[in-house]
């Protein structure tokens, strides 16, 4: 059983010091586990060295020689292996953190053909800007957008013991985590049926 589980990886895409980021994580980390169809890991973007410079080469085009920095190398296995991601992410001035960019830029292949859904954070408008320009960059990578996300807004006072206030929070979360179940299992299949035409 335990291999027809979807392999997931949760990216908590702030680095920001005093970042909400990780409390947001382990709760959507928990809800997939106990979904029971993913097997969870949870990739903090603060524990890498991520460099804004990049190499001249594009990593689409250079592959498996794409001259990373060694302390990306578990980024870059933990995106490779996984069959679909949830991306953690604060709004910063209308938009993500740096940080989540250049974790998305150092790679291109890991991302394509695999589903991404999002949960997002922050004021009033609860990420949702964030989440709009992270679609239109992770579908250049061909990869696909999962539709119905989560955000909350004013998180600051809609959590209380690494949980959020919202009742209906968990049922949201089930949501996407099955229409993201959906799409791994479909594009695994698609993906190891023929290779994608990047």
């Amino acid at each position: 059983m335990e291999n027809t589980k979807h392999r997931l990886v949760v990216v908590v895409g702030s680095v920001r010091e005093g970042r909400f980021g990780p409390v947001v994580g382990s709760w959507v980390a928990e809800q997939a586990r106990e979904h029971g169809g993913f097997e969870v890991e949870v990739v903090d973007l603060a524990d890498i060295d991520i460099p804004l410079a990049l190499p001249a080469a594009s990593p689409k085009y250079a592959g498996d020689d794409y001259p990373r920095p060694a302390g990306m190398a578990a980024l870059t296995a933990a995106l490779e292996s996984a069959d679909a991601f949830i991306v953690v992410t604060p709004e910063y001035n209308h938009s993500y953190p740096a940080s989540l960019k250049a974790a998305i830029d150092w790679h291109f292949t890991q991302w394509t053909a695999k589903p991404v859904a999002f949960v997002s954070y922050g004021g009033a408008a609860g990420g949702r800007h964030a989440v709009l320009h992270l679609e239109n960059v992770l579908t250049e990578l061909h990869a696909v957008t999962v539709r119905d996300g989560l955000a909350f807004p004013n998180y600051f006072t809609a959590w209380q013991d690494g949980q959020p206030l919202d009742p209906e929070a968990p049922g949201y979360a089930k949501t996407l985590l099955e229409q993201l179940a959906w799409w791994a299992g479909a594009l695994r299949t698609a993906r190891e049926t023929a290779p994608y035409p990047a």
